[in-house]
């Protein structure tokens, strides 16, 4: 299993946003240290909280300020762009990163993106789906030509094929509507559920998945569990009742902002206590300890059916940014070595040692021993021969 971040970026209005896009910045480069595979950044346009408008932009920065992790848009919003130049932009991100680049796709969430632009928001989902099957045609290396209501395409083709081979890693977002299970069945890219850990997200799970894999099969694909992303939020502290604590800092100005662009919402109530105590009861968000996260993920393994092949901490700012870096440092430590079998070996390994009853520390006395005899041996026969 690999691991990552879903970075939308939530920041509370009232922050300089200069250095809230810093911190992100920072995150990043922090996972990188800590061996996180994945970084995945989105788009919006509105609302003051999520406040990248150009995920393309942003990894490119943190392209040059990493090493190792993949970065990827998450998402970009289909329905905003004209395939062509977006199809174009991620080829050349991608010959920039030297393959280290990621397009994950969506409708966009937002509506007020969408009221801006002047798209209805029933007509999200059909054109994504729209600009998905140009941009994959384009991606083969296709001439294509293609008219509809909001985009022309004529005899266009891409003059960079990917740097990566085939292509880069493509992957559609899915939460509650069948749109990305059928995006990711149709055009055999991967699929990111971003709303996993939700009761609802989560009793669907199994469910997408059937379908993602029957159309698959239709189109000619196979449906790739490794391509699969689950998304969920954690904070983590040495304690459950620290890190309860420490969300008390920013959990409910992400609460109340969330009432205005989800129905529902997945983390509800009007006070810090109340939102843990209602979040407690949905299971949404892991709020305590390592241990707890483990016990998340393990769940939803079990709830997909069959696994998958990357967890993706969905992003917050519901804590001062020493105890975020902490969160990932201990999620780093003991949650994700659980997982990729890193720590079974070790433990092997010490407990043949530990359980030996004294032989090694008893063979590696009699090594010193008869090193200090064989020593005294050879000094005293030397003196014999002097004499």
């Amino acid at each position: 299993m690999r691991f990552g971040t879903f970075m939308a970026p939530f920041h509370p209005v009232g922050q300089n946003p200069t250095l809230a896009i810093e911190r992100d910045l920072d995150l990043i480069v922090h996972l990188d240290r800590l061996g996180f595979a994945e970084a995945w950044v989105g788009e919006h346009h509105s609302a003051g909280y999520e406040i990248i408008a150009s995920p393309e932009v942003f990894l490119a920065v943190a392209a040059e300020r990493t090493k190792h992790i993949k970065l990827g848009t998450g998402v970009s919003s289909l329905p905003y762009h004209h395939p062509l130049m977006l199809a174009d932009r991620m080829v050349l991100l991608d010959h920039l990163t030297r393959g280290r680049i990621m397009l994950g796709v969506g409708p966009g969430q937002l509506t007020s993106d969408a009221e801006m632009l002047g798209i209805p928001p029933d007509k999200q989902r059909p054109r994504m789906e729209e600009a998905l099957d140009v941009m994959m045609r384009l991606f083969r290396g296709e001439t294509v030509t293609y008219e509809c209501e909001w985009f022309t395409i004529n005899g266009a083709r891409l003059q960079l094929r990917p740097y990566s081979d085939p292509c880069f890693d493509i992957a559609v977002a899915a939460s509650f509507s069948p749109t990305g299970a059928r995006a990711a069945g149709k055009h055999g890219i991967g699929m990111l559920s971003v709303a996993a850990t939700a009761k609802q997200g989560m009793d669907l799970l199994a469910h997408h998945w059937d379908m993602w894999e029957e159309l698959a099969q239709e189109s000619g694909h196979v449906a790739d569990r490794s391509k699969w992303r689950l998304v969920g939020p954690m904070h983590l502290a040495e304690t459950r009742e620290q890190a309860e604590r420490e969300v008390e800092y920013g959990i409910a100005p992400f609460s109340k902002y969330f009432t205005h662009i989800l129905p529902g919402g997945p983390v509800s109530g009007d006070t810090p206590a109340e939102i843990i105590e209602n979040n407690e009861a949905s299971g949404f968000a892991v709020i305590g300890t390592p241990d707890d996260a483990i016990a998340k993920i393990e769940e939803l393994v079990e709830s997909s059916n069959g696994g998958f092949g990357a967890f993706l901490l969905f992003d917050h700012n519901w804590v001062r940014a020493d105890a975020k870096l902490r969160s990932h440092d201990l999620f780093a430590q003991y949650v994700m070595p659980h997982f990729t079998g890193q720590l079974e070996p070790v433990q092997a390994s010490h407990d043949w040692v530990v359980n030996s009853g004294g032989r090694f520390v008893e063979r590696a006395a009699n090594a010193i021993g008869k090193a200090i005899e064989d020593h005294a041996t050879e000094r005293a026969a030397g003196a014999s021969t002097a004499s």
